[in-house]
């Protein structure tokens, strides 16, 4: 593994952005990305959190693009990690270049997939940039971010994990394993729940499993053009006014939280939908199987990944999602890799305009 494989020149530069050392004031982590590349950061924070002794924050490169005087304190360390698949976005480009001309208190570790990057070629030999570069392998030729976007919370939890990282190895090791196992019947529910032509899909998740849901939302979309219409919350989100959105037409698929606590909260949702039979099905997707989620969902679907928590299973979960996106868009006479017709979304987004931030007033 990449990461593994730097690991030691990694730590280096993490203690020196400020991370993992005897800093009174640790950095601040800012998770940058935009779409899928912005879930792999909400995916993440909170394990990165937890394992650095930090503060971690996911925020859009097009929200930092606009607004980075918002949020970022030109007195106070950051270490800015930018995943992006292309690593050529605009936004993506414009704001790493803005953050080391105006904030030269903040370092950069860049996670891309592609060695060509504009974001490695242009910023990856400055001594606060530290490039990060997957297999091509994992660069998706499509449109929608698939092994890409799992590919990089692999990464993310690998960095998380670098001052130990055979730790994290027999957990991925772990997943990967599950993984192999899961795809098959996971694929045969996904083909079936696609031919019933659902027109709304909700995705439900708490904690790192609501990036899960945001980013299976956008899947779907990408991969039906909007024909199938969906949307994300948490399980106690979704009561808050999105659940008047949950009908026969709406098909709901959770993600089931391993721990105890949190899944109470959710199987009670669950329970609720049910009663007030709103939705036209269940999709319950779990580590394991309780005899409460089977009176609460129609289908559910083993993970085969029970004792590991919720943090590290983002690349696992997601599988359902990709699959159930790419069955819909078969069943709709759609071309997965290119499924937008009308030319409104691509591979990597459009250039726009860059406007320059105007410079002190006299």
């Amino acid at each position: 593994m990449i990461c593994l494989d730097r690991s030691a020149d990694i730590s280096r530069f993490l203690e020196s952005s400020g991370v993992g050392g005897s800093s009174d004031l640790p950095a601040k982590i800012i998770l940058v990305g935009a779409g899928t590349s912005d879930y792999v950061g909400e995916s993440v924070q909170n394990l990165l959190a937890k394992q650095w002794g930090c503060e971690a924050a996911a925020i859009p490169s097009t929200d930092l693009l606009t607004n980075a005087e918002d949020v970022i304190r030109p007195d106070r360390r950051y270490l800015w990690i930018s995943f992006s698949r292309s690593g050529d976005s605009p936004e993506a480009v414009a704001v790493l270049g803005a953050a080391i001309a105006r904030f030269p208190l903040v370092r950069h570790i860049v996670v891309t997939c592609n060695e060509q990057a504009r974001l490695v070629r242009e910023f990856g030999e400055r001594p606060n940039v530290f490039s990060i570069v997957l297999s091509d392998r994992v660069n998706d030729r499509g449109l929608a971010m698939t092994s890409s976007f799992s590919n990089m919370v692999v990464a993310g939890q690998c960095l998380a994990h670098i001052r130990s990282p055979r730790a994290y190895a027999d957990i991925l090791h772990h997943i990967t394993v599950a993984a192999e196992k899961f795809i098959s019947p996971c694929a045969d529910l996904a083909a079936r729940l696609a031919r019933q032509s659902f027109s709304k899909v909700c995705f439900l998740g708490t904690g790192p499993l609501k990036a899960v849901a945001r980013e299976s939302a956008l899947k779907v979309l990408e991969l039906t053009a909007g024909r199938v219409y969906t949307f994300y919350d948490s399980y106690l989100g979704l009561r808050h006014g999105p659940l008047s959105a949950v009908d026969g037409s709406t098909l709901v698929v959770a993600y089931i939280s391993g721990d105890e606590r949190r899944r109470s909260y959710e199987l009670d949702l669950l329970e609720e939908l049910k009663e007030k039979r709103l939705p036209g099905r269940t999709v319950a997707v779990y580590p394991f199987l309780t005899n409460r989620l089977r009176g609460v969902s129609d289908d559910a679907i083993s993970l085969g990944v029970e004792g590991v928590p919720d943090d590290y299973r983002p690349m696992i979960d997601v599988i359902f999602a990709q699959l159930l996106g790419l069955f819909a868009s078969v069943h709709l006479g759609m071309r997965p890799d290119t499924p937008s017709p009308n030319g409104a979304i691509s591979r990597v987004v459009r250039p726009i305009k860059i406007y320059e931030e105007p410079g002190p007033r006299a």
